[in-house]
């Protein structure tokens, strides 16, 4: 099956023309939760050396996080075209962080885009690609977010008819999410999902606050018949009782590229190309664990033809570059290995 999910994503790619969207890093604290709203500083917040590095390293996309309530063009149109100016495609994804999609705020997305994407026309069309949103949730409404994200795909389409467009699934853009959405007819698309299963590992439980994460980053992957039995006790219940379900649950190589494959079979049903617009696991986490997962995460995108974008550059869930970007950073040899790159340097 992989082979052939492979060739329908080869040849979806030839239908959208030549967007390289390939191997990504999202760029999270530029627009999204910038040090500085004072132009100066935001115009220099990555160097080009630095965005020529990852471009050496082998990616050939960035999926740039902009917080809509902070948009403005005439900051983030430049910086669109400094990071294109080194080969690298750019995904403009809105990270909105109090709208509620499903209830009160729809109209806020859809304004977004009808003053982001005549501006966008502007740019190069073929390294230029637009994300609906990240994360929609819409609780048990797939078809809700349905409706909502064909709506502003017309608005995205008025301004930019033929560029390729990044949808996505509702329940956080997860992978059920992808599984309950019902295709647009638009052959320019693809669609995205994220991936950090199990988040009781890769971001040591932080939807928790009742647990002890030191004690959960000497968390193993894969997890062994033996897991249990290695991890030292921590001294309170929740975090015991996390422990014990995580290795109960037997997370190894084919528990994690199971989900992974689930997304590529219903790519392969709809004839669509997919895109993991994020994966990664925090750096708090033992270090073997995390770059094993890594390594497994990304080779099961890989072997279904599926693009993908680590979380972030500049975040601790991926190569947790320091904000402001320094002139030059040194990239973590070992995560770039385990995606399967050198460092860039």
């Amino acid at each position: 099956m992989r082979l052939l999910v492979l060739m329908l994503c080869l040849l979806s790619g030839s239908a959208i023309g030549q967007t390289p969207l390939n191997r990504g890093i999202n760029v999270t604290g530029w627009f999204r939760f910038p040090v500085s709203r004072d132009p100066a500083v935001l115009a220099n917040y990555i160097g080009d050396r630095a965005l020529a590095d990852l471009r050496t390293a082998g990616f050939d996309f960035v999926r740039l996080a902009v917080d809509p309530d902070l948009l403005d063009v005439r900051a983030l149109l430049p910086a669109i075209r400094r990071i294109q100016r080194q080969g690298l495609t750019v995904v403009v994804s809105p990270h909105p962080r109090d709208w509620h999609l499903e209830t009160t705020d729809p109209d806020r997305l859809l304004r977004f885009w009808n003053t982001l994407a005549p501006a966008l026309r502007g740019l190069d069309p073929a390294r230029t690609v637009p994300e609906v949103v990240n994360e929609p949730v819409f609780p048990n409404d797939p078809a809700g977010w349905g409706r909502l994200q064909h709506r502003v795909l017309a608005e995205i389409r008025a301004s930019l008819p033929q560029s390729l467009v990044v949808l996505t699934g509702q329940d956080w853009g997860s992978v059920p999410g992808l599984l309950a959405l019902t295709p647009e007819d638009d052959p320019h698309v693809v669609y995205s999902f994220h991936f950090y299963d199990p988040a009781d590992l890769t971001s040591l439980a932080a939807y928790r606050s009742d647990v002890d994460r030191t004690a959960l980053a000497a968390l193993p992957f894969p997890a062994a018949n033996d897991c249990d039995a290695r991890m030292r006790a921590p001294a309170d219940a929740p975090t015991r009782d996390l422990i014990r379900y995580y290795c109960a649950s037997h997370w190894d190589r084919a528990h994690v590229t199971d989900a992974i494959d689930r997304a590529a079979g219903w790519a392969q049903a709809h004839h669509v190309r997919l895109l993991a617009g994020e994966f990664g696991a925090t750096a708090q986490l033992n270090r073997s664990a995390r770059l094993a997962w890594l390594k497994t995460a990304r080779q099961g995108f890989e072997e279904n033809g599926i693009s993908w974008a680590l979380w972030g550059y500049d975040d601790v869930m991926g190569l947790a570059v320091s904000r402001p970007v320094p002139l030059r950073p040194v990239l973590d040899a070992g995560v770039m290995a385990a995606l399967g790159m050198a460092t860039g340097m």
